[in-house]
């Protein structure tokens, strides 16, 4: 896909400052630092829209990003850091379930993960907490350029066992260093949207 324009249009809180064109929206969900705003980055080929930090936890609100006009990227806040306070976590959690219950224009998840590293609790009860609310997800794992060519099957093979990825749902491995999987992410949400 050709990302001519691409726009921050707000950062919410609720409900209320959610976007209603009734546009589709494609949600990022994953570990703090994991490489969602890496991922948003490379697939529309901008460099900062998505701004990324070496500060995990960074991402407070749900942030809606308008792409050419005809669907939103929604990231909402990384989970599993532990320098935010518990009441904290708990607003954004009250946040996104609201935000993943209700939204009628969310068409699919792309749960983000790392490659590297065996999917933690969390990733657990995130891919779980999707399930349970009937939602598509898509698991990308990212840092694909971290891992040696020989070894990759083996670490694919280790996310899906974890998550229990059930049949059907899509893991795609991604480089936001390489591009390596952009070309099958943009098939794989055109399905969606």
């Amino acid at each position: 896909m050709k990302v001519t324009n691409a726009e921050i249009v707000i950062s919410a809180v609720s409900q209320k400052q959610y976007p209603n064109d009734q546009l589709p929206e494609i949600a990022l969900a994953g570990r703090s630092n994991v490489g969602k705003s890496s991922f948003i980055n490379k697939l529309i080929n901008r460099k900062n829209l998505a701004r990324t930090s070496s500060k995990p936890g960074k991402t407070q609100t749900l942030n809606f990003y308008k792409i050419n006009e005809a669907f939103y990227f929604v990231d909402v806040p990384g989970y599993g850091y532990a320098k935010v306070s518990k009441k904290e976590r708990e607003k954004w959690g009250v946040m996104m379930e609201e935000y993943f219950q209700t939204r009628e224009t969310l068409k699919a998840v792309l749960l983000i993960t790392d490659i590297r590293h065996e999917p933690t609790r969390d990733d657990i009860q995130m891919y779980d907490f999707l399930k349970h609310f009937d939602l598509p997800v898509v698991i990308v794992a990212t840092k694909l350029d971290k891992i040696p060519k020989g070894k990759r099957s083996k670490h694919l093979k280790r996310t899906i066992q974890t998550l229990q990825v059930e049949q059907g749902d899509i893991v795609l491995p991604f480089s936001a260093e390489t591009g390596e999987g952009k070309e099958e992410a943009w098939g794989i949400l055109k399905k969606y949207l």
